[in-house]
């Protein structure tokens, strides 16, 4: 497997750090991830987790700027300045930073959530309610119905 897929919930231990789920760090390994690096969503409380693939896939958006204009600018302080670097320990486990823990609202447990080539890092009750919000969008959707109407 060479995707990170599924979600999990694991406890973070009295010194901060929680075990990436192996089926993730299997992804890690097969990729030859020795970092990973984490980007704060800009809509969502979460983390975006990944390899230096992932800073390419905003490197090559950030290209198609013109570099003189603030969008280019704002797209590098997001990518390049407002993430963190994650280093995986012996037994698989990563720190949650002060960082992490701000912005997602993480204390006692994180939730692992595979998200093709990257996945992300939330709250559990925060990943519960946006998932539920995911679906219900996704079946207005199939019903043809838009966001607050009733099917008919």
């Amino acid at each position: 497997m060479d995707r990170f897929l599924s979600n999990t919930v694991s406890r973070i231990d009295a010194k901060g750090r929680v075990s990436v789920p192996a089926h993730f760090r299997a992804v890690v390994q097969k990729r030859g991830y020795s970092e990973l690096y984490a980007l704060r969503c800009l809509d969502l409380p979460a983390m975006d987790v990944g390899g230096l693939d992932l800073l390419d896939r905003y490197e090559q958006r950030i290209a198609l700027e013109d570099p003189f204009l603030q969008t280019a600018d704002d797209m590098s302080f997001f990518c390049h300045g407002d993430g963190t670097f994650l280093k995986l320990d012996q037994d698989g486990r990563i720190t949650m930073s002060d960082f992490i823990r701000e912005h997602t609202g993480i204390s006692a447990e994180v939730a692992f959530v595979g998200r093709g080539n990257f996945f992300q890092i939330w709250e559990p009750g925060r990943l519960a309610a946006y998932g539920a919000q995911a679906r219900a969008r996704l079946l207005q959707l199939r019903q043809g119905t838009k966001p607050g109407e009733r099917p008919e």
